[in-house]
């Protein structure tokens, strides 16, 4: 398959390009089950397309707790003329992606940009959100994870489905099914298997396909 690769520090990394079906039927059989992308496409690996928030609840929070503070996110970057889509983790959170799909756009702009909106976030809502990892800060709160916004990371890919007993997906939704499974408190609503991934891309299509297509700008934000 096609190989990416960059220099840093003195190395060259390479990656994997799964940019086509015959290389995502050579990974499925590596039985790589989960597929973790960077936020960048090709050989601009410097050049995020997106802006990633993982939202990560810590006990007794959940994926409910994760939607309210989901939906947060949504009203403050909508404020900033910013459109975002929210796909489950497939595990016990959910995650928000900005798409930005222009030429230029580093870590170096969007790392800041995500960690400002992390920060007003938690100054907002200090009993319910978290910008920092540390463990003992984090009960009963959801961490927006913003430091996702950097070339070592990677975040579970779309569609993927994750290695546990019970073999849940990472599932693009609709804002409106985030408030209705905040209105009725059932993180059930959000929790799906891939009969009915499949089920739902046959009756709504790709919920993520803006993601790689919608052009949008980063403003000032201080």
């Amino acid at each position: 398959c096609p190989i990416g690769s960059r220099g840093t520090a003195g190395k060259t990394i390479n990656y994997c390009l799964a940019n086509d079906l015959a290389t995502l039927v050579w990974v499925a059989n590596l039985a790589s089950i989960e597929l973790h992308p960077l936020l960048a496409c090709g050989e601009r690996v410097n050049e995020p397309t997106m802006i990633a928030f993982d939202l990560d609840p810590g006990a007794p929070a959940d994926l409910i707790d994760c939607c309210q503070v989901g939906l947060w996110v949504r009203d403050v970057l909508d404020g900033l003329g910013l459109q975002s889509f929210p796909k489950t983790s497939g595990s016990k959170g959910l995650q928000l992606y900005v798409p930005l799909n222009r030429a230029g756009v580093t870590y170096d702009d969007t790392k800041p940009f995500a960690h400002a909106i992390a920060r007003l976030l938690e100054k907002q809502h200090p009993d319910r959100v978290v910008e920092r990892m540390d463990k003992e800060l984090r009960g009963g709160k959801v961490l927006i994870d913003w430091s996702q916004n950097h070339i070592t990371k990677t975040t579970v890919c779309v569609y993927s489905m994750r290695a546990r007993t019970r073999p849940t997906v990472s599932t693009p939704v609709t804002w409106d099914e985030v408030q209705a499974a905040l209105d009725a408190r059932d993180p059930s609503m959000l929790t799906f298997e891939a009969p009915q991934v499949l089920d739902r891309v046959e009756r709504h299509g790709d919920l993520f396909r803006p993601v790689v297509e919608l052009e949008q700008g980063l403003p000032e934000f201080g």
